[in-house]
């Protein structure tokens, strides 16, 4: 097994490290860039003979308690999900950081800059800061293969959860990933502490004291750790400080030589204060080249900004949203522009749609019909996932998309501002993730809403993952005190237009609240399973 190369995207070297350090459990909610973590660890033979716990959780926040959980047990674990999915988690993540870990436990999240397929481009290093937690970033594959074991390792020396942060380019590219040889599971074992994990306030007091006095050590971790490097060079007119997967574009821009530059390269945090002060002391001004937000620009700039010339993002020097590449970090060093002429546009754009057959088409038609032709516009709020296109032509059926679940939470306050009528629109996994509560809180105040649930069997968006609420969302509702004669469950089809568009009047009408689940298996899968079928 040791010295085996693999040619693995950065996800499955995360998830072939996880595996090779000893892990335990793996805990998810399909997300991209991060999904393939999980899936490769389903895959994997060595996870099925080990019985690794690989199931999808119900949302990010489970996923982390789940694996906080196993953690408790004394056996390695990682939850993994993308940035937006951390907002969704921070509450146990936060809370990790004071109640601290026993068995190894990673907390993976992958960042989307430029938006490839997120509402926002935000940096889940400030979500480690806060935690006062230490924090991973690799620069390719072999690093994120061999963080794991550094995390695992880090995790359990100091009891406390470690953040492994990656970004969409690194999630998603490949490379030669060398192994190491695997290390065994843990035995179960429970806290040395059994009051650890129970935060009461004079429990939490003291636990948060502990983390703050630990920081040194951290700090002291990350000035030796062998993922951040000083590399000298004759000329101090300026020196780089090079985070993640940054530092490639740096080094791609220097192919034919070193960089002439001092360049201090960053994958552990918290950041490595000796090594910053040696290269703010020994240059003109320092440029800070890093993926995401400006994180270590401005923990180096200071309150004031006095002393050195800093730049960054936060000038103007590099753009202060959207991905890096090699060409800008060239023309931040002052270097000749390489971007070359633009690609000609040999095919026209075409937006994205839905597929052709989707039953969410039929849904829109009637909606559409019911609503928009009888009411005007501004009365559908619409939640994250492929009919998240309904807001596109032809249907230009929806008006937001903000977070997961805020579809019937939106449509409440807006029923409550007096809005009428006020419909939601959610899938079916993102009603099992988040949406519940929200209907929850519409039926305990009978709030005059018509919600739909589109049910297609599957996490369609991420691929096709098994959906937590197939076969079982009308009795979820049911559960949640939804009226059984206000539930409806229809094929979204042609030849049922008519009966779906009377059935939406009837429940517009209706004072409280109403769940449609439009029920049409998912084109994508459906094809999937007729191959394979047909395969066999």
């Amino acid at each position: 097994m040791r010295n085996q190369k693999l040619l693995l995207l950065g996800d499955e070297a995360i998830a072939q490290g996880a595996l090779d350090a000893g892990l335990s459990g793996i805990y998810a909610y399909p997300g991209t860039p991060s999904t393939e973590i999980t899936e490769y660890v389903q895959r994997s033979a060595e996870s099925a003979a080990r019985y690794i716990h690989c199931r999808w959780s119900a949302n990010e926040k489970t996923a982390v308690e789940a694996a906080l959980g196993m953690s408790y047990g004394g056996k390695r674990a990682m939850a993994c999900m993308k940035h937006v999915g951390l907002n969704v988690a921070a509450d146990p993540f936060i809370n990790s950081g004071i109640t601290g870990a026993n068995g190894g436990l990673l907390i993976t999240v992958a960042d989307d800059p430029s938006m490839h397929s997120s509402q926002d481009e935000q940096d889940s290093r400030f979500y480690g800061k806060f935690a006062l937690v230490p924090m991973l970033e690799p620069a390719n594959q072999q690093e994120a293969y061999d963080m794991c074991f550094r995390g695992f390792e880090l995790s359990e020396k100091y009891r406390l959860p470690v953040m492994l942060r990656i970004t969409t380019r690194l999630a998603h590219s490949r490379a030669g990933v060398v192994r190491r040889e695997p290390l065994p599971e843990n035995s179960l074992q429970l806290p040395q502490d059994m009051r650890q994990f129970v935060l009461l306030p004079a429990i939490s007091r003291r636990r948060y004291k502990k983390l703050l006095e630990t920081q040194h050590a951290l700090l002291a971790e990350s000035e030796n750790s062998l993922f951040n490097q000083y590399v000298d060079g004759p000329d101090k007119s300026r020196g780089l400080i090079v985070c993640g997967i940054a530092y490639n574009y740096l080094m791609e821009n220097f192919l034919d030589g070193p960089c002439p530059h001092p360049v201090l390269k960053i994958g552990q945090y918290p950041a490595p204060r000796s090594m910053v002060a040696r290269l703010v002391d020994e240059v003109a001004e320092v440029l800070v080249i890093e993926e995401g937000m400006p994180f270590v620009e401005e923990y180096l700039r200071g309150l004031l900004d006095r002393g050195i010339r800093v730049r960054g993002r936060m000038d103007g020097t590099l753009p202060r949203d959207g991905e890096l590449n090699p060409n800008l970090v060239r023309l931040a060093l002052g270097m000749n522009d390489e971007a070359g002429p633009a690609v000609p546009e040999i095919v026209a754009g075409r937006p994205p749609a839905l597929c052709q057959g989707c039953g969410h088409a039929d849904t829109y038609d009637a909606m559409n019909a019911a609503i928009k032709a009888v009411f005007g516009d501004g009365h559908v709020f619409s939640d994250i996932g492929c009919y998240t296109l309904g807001a596109l032509s032809p249907y230009q059926a929806i008006n937001s998309c903000v977070d997961m679940g805020a579809s019937i939470t939106m449509a409440k306050g807006a029923a409550d501002a007096g809005l009428f009528p006020a419909i939601a629109v959610i899938g079916d996994s993102t009603f099992t993730h988040s949406g519940m509560t929200g209907l929850l809180d519409a039926v305990v105040e009978n709030a005059n809403i018509v919600v739909f649930i589109l049910d297609n069997s599957t996490t369609a968006m991420t691929g096709g993952q098994k959906s937590h609420a197939e076969g079982r969302l009308a009795q979820i509702c049911r559960g949640l005190g939804v009226p059984e004669e206000h539930i409806h469950v229809i094929v979204p089809l042609r030849k049922n237009h008519e009966e779906f568009v009377r059935i939406i009047k009837q429940e517009i009408e209706y004072k409280g609240v109403s769940v449609i689940i439009p029920t049409r298996e998912c084109i994508q899968t459906f094809r999937k399973k007729a191959k394979a079928k047909k395969e066999q």
